[in-house]
């Protein structure tokens, strides 16, 4: 799984990161934009590392290989 922290800045502008994706960091007006915003980013982030070649245990038990 991976954990979503969030913190709220003096604008009143929402953050969202999630801290064992380094980058993976995003804004939002509301709380749920920002989740939805960095959700997004953590996903084409873990395609990225896996269309490169890159181990992704992050998604290692989501795929199954079928016979």
């Amino acid at each position: 799984m991976l954990r979503i922290e969030f913190e709220r800045e003096e604008d009143g502008r929402w953050i969202a990161e999630i801290a064992s994706l380094p980058g993976v960091m995003a804004y939002g007006s509301s709380r749920e934009e920002a989740r939805g915003k960095v959700e997004v980013l953590a996903l084409r982030t873990l395609a990225d590392r896996i269309e490169h070649g890159e181990t992704v245990p992050e998604v290692g038990e989501l795929f199954v290989v079928a016979a």
